[in-house]
């Protein structure tokens, strides 16, 4: 039998370097080739144009343009991706001359998050985006129209819904928000219980492939998928983790940042990020190997500032510590540097949360009765106990410790 290998689609990669983008243009144009791979597009050719600005009829010059068409006739490329976002004209004006699908960055994006989708929810939201970013360019017929519907492959919403009307795509548009209604209001519930006790919660964050998941299943002995690429977690997932102390907190990885996010995509996957809105700590990794850390550092923390979550305390790990060369100096505090694939600076990673944690929690001292176990053992669980002294005399331990929530202490103390 013989097998026949899958054709992979040929792409040509085109940039513009501005001087607003000249600091990071290079790591942009990198990043955009690990995008538009994860795709499954072979990537055979690149196009750069140094300009003052960016042409506002079809981003690169007339010139560039034409080269451009001659670089896709002459590699047989079937699609071109720009790094830059495009508008509705500038995409039909480029159409005009080259004969192939022209997308952006933002598509590719959108493609990555399709492919990555795994819950119902995650889905809707892939689907809505899509469909947000599509609504204004349902324009032109034809060849355009299917090239434009199509995206990378065939994971976009697809060319037969593209060529019907604004109206039925807008009546798309409402019902999967009316689904993302039902499902939000599940995990608002599900999110209000483990708020309304003593539970601490974590939640994890950072540039994408910076190895939150490592990290999650490194600490909670999970199994969630990790790989080297970007955006490998798209769901939020939420483990249990225990401290050292005892101290039982949930722990919440979530999708990677990347420069340049869609806006659509920000507000599609609002309602995903908003498990993370309500933690007690926010773990930041960070890629301690990236020759490109400090962009990404800066994009995360825009984002958290944009998404209004820079009230919460952060702790930064910078992680691949094992990959660095040289010399590495931190530009973030407080800070822990590890390897998430090192089980000793897990453990030292364990110990510095619960020492940022205990900076948060109220201390307490309490007498609990001998005969009072299972007060002991919730308090093990619930609170971070420093001390545990028996006295003889009154039959009763004296605890001390540090709590998340007073009233929840002494709620625990009322059944005594």
């Amino acid at each position: 039998m013989i097998e026949i290998e899958e054709q992979l689609e040929k792409g040509i990669l085109v940039a513009v370097q501005t001087t607003q983008s000249d600091e990071n243009f290079y790591y942009s144009v990198e990043e955009l080739r690990q995008l538009v791979g994860n795709t499954g597009v072979e990537v055979v050719g690149e196009l750069t144009q140094k300009r003052e600005q960016v042409d506002h009829r079809t981003l690169i010059g007339k010139g560039k343009l034409q080269e451009l068409k001659s670089l896709v006739n002459e590699l047989k490329a079937e699609v071109v991706v720009f790094n830059q976002e495009l508008s509705p004209s500038q995409v039909r004006n480029i159409q005009e001359v080259i004969d192939v699908k022209v997308i952006d960055r933002i598509q590719v994006i959108l493609d990555i998050f399709a492919l990555r989708a795994t819950s119902k929810e995650g889905s809707l939201q892939v689907q809505l985006a899509q469909l947000n970013y599509l609504l204004p360019r349902l324009v032109g017929h034809g060849v355009n129209m299917s090239k434009l519907g199509g995206g990378i492959g065939t994971r976009g919403p697809g060319e037969t819904k593209l060529e019907t009307d604004r109206r039925h795509i807008n009546r798309q548009i409402t019902e999967i928000k009316r689904e993302l209604k039902k499902v939000e209001a599940h995990r608002i519930r599900r999110r209000k219980n483990r708020q309304s006790g003593n539970l601490f919660q974590i939640g994890l964050l950072g540039y994408t492939n910076a190895g939150k998941s490592t990290i999650l299943n490194g600490l909670t002995d999970s199994d969630t998928y990790e790989k080297d690429e970007l955006f490998a977690t798209l769901d939020p997932i939420t483990r249990r983790l225990e401290l050292n102390s005892g101290l039982q907190m949930t722990l919440t990885d979530t999708v990677g940042f990347i420069q340049d996010l869609p806006t659509d995509l920000i507000e599609a996957f609002q309602s995903t990020l908003e498990e993370t809105r309500d933690v007690d700590l926010l773990l930041h990794v960070v890629d301690a190997a990236s020759p490109n850390m400090k962009a990404q550092e800066e994009t995360v923390l825009e984002l958290i500032e944009n998404l209004e979550m820079d009230h919460i305390p952060i702790l930064t790990v910078y992680n691949k510590r094992d990959l660095v060369q040289g010399d590495f100096y931190p530009s973030l505090y407080p800070n822990i540097v590890i390897s998430a694939v090192n089980d000793k600076d897990l453990e030292n990673l364990l110990e510095k949360i619960e020492k940022v944690i205990r900076e948060q929690l109220e201390s307490y001292t309490i007498k609990i009765p001998a005969n009072r176990g299972d007060i002991l053992a919730e308090l093990k669980t619930g609170t971070i106990v420093t001390k545990q002294n028996f006295d003889p005399e009154s039959q009763s331990y004296q605890v001390s410790g540090f709590t998340k929530s007073m009233d929840w202490l002494n709620y625990i103390l009322n059944q005594l």
